[in-house]
């Protein structure tokens, strides 16, 4: 057979794929794709700003090396264990190291209806996922973890919990999915903000409190950080639900809407809260309560009715409150930017509430409401796996970050600040003559 026989075949090929795929479907996760990737720079924004003036550098940071470190360990080792394919329900195979064995004509079926993308699409919105979890942990430890035992640590973390936790709940023969528990997280609860504020929390345990962390008052440097930083993670948020539908969908519509709602609501709530708390409103309070609005809603954006997305979101600020303001205190944990009284306890309880509320007419499971107590009961047995495979991971990862240094650093790298020690950077640096 000639050359040009082989060619005409591949255009053939090619124009019978263009047909199968759906175009509109493919432009929305393209869209939501980029919108997720802005929330990691965002978190750097709204952990810089909540973060000491000397450590503001060193907060974004975190966040802006995980954008290097997560693309490549996803391409090289994510997708493939966390997609490529099923073993035993706990981690897919590698048998795609590299993406290997898939190429740019290669679909997905997104949606029941049949639709369509391209599997590097998909490929582009979940790695996505894993560059903003690591992240999170990050706010737990700010002010005195070693920047390169991070980076060892955040590198294994993605690879022992949250590749195999992304399978268990999203992924073929998932145990936490439809392998065995059928639990439902249609964006991130358990996968993103339980098994990441739960790590944090851990971490933060494992490398002890800041200096004089009992006897300092901790002020916010730099509030218009915080707000760009939470604009930036709303905004990409609405990618983060929607975009799991995977399709240009009613489903993705709706959970735009509910994305939205619980937000707003938890912003209120929180205002109200400091009303009540401290006699007026404040923009870090309304800062946390979106934030933790977006967290409460995530597991249940595609599954919980609109205005079942309003209570969660009036609920989950008290529940985020008094994990920060009340459990934190008394307990005297050094969670230092709030990422388990955020992430951790908003994640589990928006998990519970979607197992309350979840309607079958949405997303294809009954809640508690309508009638389903295995439901309810899955989406408990799901959210306390997630704690034990974040606690276990976490301690050997921590452990094994430990043997190529100290998790802490030094006492006067501390108090001189991580900018400096770390870096050797300040963001707010003085200067004798002009710049």
């Amino acid at each position: 057979m000639r050359l040009d026989s082989f060619v005409f075949i591949d255009c053939k090929m090619r124009k019978e794929r263009k047909k199968m795929l759906n175009a509109g479907d493919t432009a929305f996760i393209l869209i939501s794709t980029v919108l997720v990737f802005i929330m990691t720079p965002g978190l750097g924004f709204f952990y810089g700003g909540l973060g000491r003036r000397k450590n503001v550098v060193n907060n974004m940071m975190a966040s802006v090396s995980i954008l290097g470190l997560g693309i490549v360990l996803w391409i090289l080792l994510g997708y493939t264990m966390a997609f490529g394919g099923n073993t035993f329900g706990i981690i897919g195979s590698f048998d795609h190291i590299g993406l290997s064995g898939y190429s740019m004509y290669d679909l997905l079926d997104s949606t029941a209806e049949g639709g369509s993308i391209p599997i590097f699409v998909f490929v582009g919105f979940q790695m996505m996922f894993a560059l903003i979890t690591p992240a999170i942990i990050t706010g737990s430890v700010a002010g005195r973890i070693n920047f390169r035992s991070l980076f060892i640590f955040i590198a294994l973390w993605s690879i022992i919990v949250y590749y195999p936790l992304a399978h268990m709940v999203w992924g073929e023969g998932g145990l936490l999915g439809a392998g065995w528990l059928n639990s439902v997280d249609f964006a991130g609860g358990n996968v993103v903000h339980i098994s990441s504020g739960v790590s944090g929390l851990v971490l933060c345990l494992l490398v002890g409190k800041r200096q004089s962390y009992d006897r300092t008052s901790y002020r916010i440097h730099n509030i218009p950080f915080v707000m760009l930083g939470m604009a930036l993670l709303w905004f990409g948020w609405f990618g983060f639900n929607a975009g799991s539908a995977l399709a240009a969908n009613e489903l993705a519509g709706h959970a735009l809407l509910t994305t939205a709602a619980s937000a707003a609501a938890a912003l209120l709530s929180w205002m109200l809260i400091d009303i009540v708390s401290q006699g007026k409103p404040t923009l870090i309070g309304a800062c946390t309560g979106v934030v933790a609005g977006l967290v409460g809603i995530t597991p249940g954006a595609g599954f919980v009715p609109i205005w079942a997305a309003l209570i969660i979101g009036f609920l989950v600020s008290p529940v985020c409150y008094f994990g920060i303001s009340i459990v934190k205190k008394v307990l005297k944990i050094d969670d230092a930017l709030d990422a388990f009284g955020c992430h951790g306890v908003g994640g589990i309880f928006g998990g519970i509430m979607t197992g309350l509320f979840a309607e079958a007419s949405i997303g294809g499971a009954n809640g508690l409401l309508y009638g389903d107590a295995r439901q309810f009961g899955a989406q408990i047995a799901a959210v306390i796996i997630t704690i034990i495979v974040a606690t276990v991971g976490t301690l050997i990862c921590a452990g094994i970050a430990r043997l190529f240094g100290p998790l802490r650093v030094n006492r006067r790298d501390e108090l001189i600040g991580m900018d400096l020690s770390q870096h050797g950077e300040s963001a707010y640096p003085s200067f004798n003559g002009l710049d």
